[in-house]
């Protein structure tokens, strides 16, 4: 596998004026980005994007949020007061010359600042313009904050991790941020693709709620299906609520195994659990899972991980170490993916993140560029694009 650091990249020649900040809208632009875009970050002078300063651990860099600069490589900072007729004319400029304007604002915001799709469609008729919000433009919940551990015990996703006497269990991750983004950045580079075509530009609107909602298309669909019966997660190590034994998380004598779909009889035979050799029937699977699964657990205490994957592996049951970053990043497994760059500030801060997961026509995408100090490329864009 080859590196893609020189070879042109997909979207390069496309500017982004991104105005979002925080996670969900900096995510999709950081997408943007590694796939060659110009992105030109627009900040409100002092505190510029408060995720700069908003410390999700003890660990800083440069003095700033490691989030903020794990979101925002490869972009440029432009300061501007967009409540000042200067500030919101400069930027103005730069929508004129946009292929994408993007922002995360509450709904209604953008519209008081004067840059609502209506009036930046007036500047460029040919825009896109992408906006995320928490929960869509109406309803109950529309100027609720967009936060995602809000937005996850909304959705009803905290009711599916966790066994079934933990209670609500929510991702340990921005699970809603995260994907809203992504569906950003789809229904961008579908719009960028029909501009290509006839020449029109577009609107993207997408929120928080949505995504997670959609993320549990699976499940939500089996609830209907299932007569709407409530949603039950399994009281021995769940790991899918509408899933059956064995699937789960399983403690062995040295660390932990993940079993997936499988028989239960061949698991009998294969892990030598005699208990489990009477449940021939797989309606039973489900039916009695948390008393198969039990059973599993106790057994698979009695051997390391590595004597059970020795078992499990040859024959073909979709199984798995469990790793945790220290182990999963000394793993070749994890080596032969080429997963890290380390990426420069401009004054000379290196720092090691992930690269983009995408290749194009079988190569990696790189990049060197680490994120922006607030409003350090004013002066340049300034120059280069309000000529």
């Amino acid at each position: 596998m080859t590196e893609n650091r020189d070879r042109m990249k997909p979207l390069e020649g496309i500017l982004v004026v991104d105005l979002s900040q925080f996670l969900s809208g900096p995510c999709a632009s950081l997408r943007l980005a590694d796939l060659g875009a110009r992105v030109t970050k627009i900040e409100r002078p002092v505190t510029g994007d408060l995720c700069r300063q908003l410390y999700v651990s003890n660990v800083r860099l440069d003095g700033e949020s490691t989030v903020f600069h794990a979101i925002n490589r490869n972009k440029e900072s432009f300061v501007a007061d967009l409540k000042t007729p200067e500030g919101l004319e400069q930027v103005k400029k730069l929508v004129r010359r946009a292929d994408v304007v993007m922002h995360n604002f509450r709904p209604g915001v953008i519209e008081k600042l004067g840059l609502g799709y209506e009036a930046v469609r007036q500047i460029n008729p040919q825009v896109v313009y992408g906006q995320i919000s928490g929960y869509g433009e109406e309803g109950p919940w529309r100027d609720q904050p967009g936060q995602d551990l809000l937005l996850q015990s909304l959705s009803g996703l905290v009711w599916l991790s966790g066994d079934a006497d933990q209670g609500p269990v929510p991702m340990g991750l921005a699970i809603a941020d995260i994907l809203c983004g992504m569906h950003l950045v789809q229904g961008i580079l579908a719009c960028l693709v029909r501009r290509s075509i006839t020449g029109q530009g577009g609107q993207v609107d997408v929120s928080m709620l949505e995504s997670v909602l959609d993320l549990q298309f699976e499940t939500i669909t089996t609830y209907f299906h299932d007569g709407g019966q409530p949603t039950e997660r399994s009281a021995v190590h769940n790991a899918h609520a509408y899933l059956g034994a064995p699937y789960g998380v399983y403690p062995t004598r040295n660390g932990y195994v993940a079993l997936a779909m499988g028989s239960i009889p061949q698991l009998g035979h294969l892990l030598g659990c005699e208990p489990l050799l009477e449940y021939q029937d797989p309606s039973r699977w489900f039916s009695e899972r948390d008393r198969i699964k039990a059973v599993l657990a106790s057994h698979l205490e009695t051997e390391t991980t590595a004597h059970w994957l020795s078992i499990l592996e040859p024959a073909d049951i979709w199984c798995a170490d469990v790793l945790d970053w220290e182990r999963l990043l000394q793993h070749d497994g994890f080596k032969a993916l080429g997963m890290l760059q380390t990426v420069r500030r401009r004054n000379g801060t290196e720092y090691q993140t992930t690269r983009c997961p995408i290749r194009i026509d079988g190569q990696r995408l790189y990049c060197e560029k680490g994120s922006p100090d607030l409003g350090e490329d004013t002066d340049w864009i300034t120059s280069d694009l309000m000529a």
